[in-house]
């Protein structure tokens, strides 16, 4: 017989909240660990409001000298926008090492990433963009979302171009068959990768999922999230190491003492 020292997760059943095209390594590293997920998508990637914006922003790459890819959703996104951008690139940075992944599946072989963290605060700490004034950059992200990346460069001396190349949405799944499972106990973990899916997550289940979510341990890999857990009443939040492997090691522990 396997030891749960080596399948940490047997017998648990985890909630991922991930678009599907987007879950695929982390039901893998859950289902080597021994447990099993329910995928319920809580944030749906779509294409921006101004594609050809984009596009043209994307298109001048080399005029830059620097540009900052956000996420890997940007990366995918801008790919789409643009397939062949990574011949033009000369300095391409990676907020966090799944953001860097992506770069590299399409072709970016070098992009520099923040060893302290997978935020924006982490890609400001870094010594190659203390100096960046009369520097032209490119921030490569989704609508909306923290203003802080620009607002920091710019004010540092940068002249910055934004590229939005997608939009978060709140998809219109029901969630009857999740609640249905969770009531009987089929839920032990629920991962949320942001605040946002966090909330989406909230409004779907709507009260009735209320009290199941508040009493099932959450798992993220960021305090901001947290945060946004805290907000809604949640208390048993575990923040983990980031990405996909991150998390997986935070569930695994989580679970180790139970």
């Amino acid at each position: 017989m396997v030891s749960d020292s080596i399948h940490p997760l047997r017998g648990r059943t985890i909630l991922v909240t991930r678009p599907a095209h987007q879950a695929s390594v982390l039901t893998q590293l859950i289902e080597q660990a021994g447990g099993k997920i329910v995928l319920f998508p809580a944030i749906a990637i779509e294409p921006p409001l101004d594609p050809q914006g984009a596009a043209l922003l994307l298109h001048e790459i080399a005029s830059y000298d620097f540009v900052i890819f956000t996420s890997a959703n940007a990366v995918e996104q801008a790919f789409i926008l643009a397939p062949g951008l990574a011949t033009g690139l000369r300095k391409a940075f990676a907020v966090g090492m799944a953001t860097a992944q992506a770069l590299r599946s399409h072709g970016v072989k070098e992009a520099i990433v923040p060893e302290d963290g997978a935020d924006s605060e982490a890609v400001l700490r870094m010594p190659e963009l203390e100096d960046v004034r009369d520097r032209h950059g490119l921030i490569v992200r989704g609508e909306g979302g923290r203003g802080l990346l620009a607002q920091t460069l710019e004010q540092r001396g940068a002249q910055l171009r934004q590229a939005e190349c997608y939009r978060r949405a709140r998809p219109s799944g029901d969630p009857s068959d999740l609640l249905v499972q969770w009531r009987s106990g089929g839920i032990d973990g629920v991962v949320a990768m942001s605040a946002e899916t966090l909330n989406n997550l909230w409004d779907m289940i709507g009260e009735p999922g209320h009290e199941l979510l508040l009493a099932t341990p959450l798992f993220v890999p960021h305090p901001r999230i947290a945060e946004a857990a805290t907000r809604l009443g949640m208390a048993d939040v575990a923040i983990t190491d980031s990405g996909d492997e991150g998390l997986v090691r935070g569930l695994s522990a989580w679970f180790a003492l139970r």
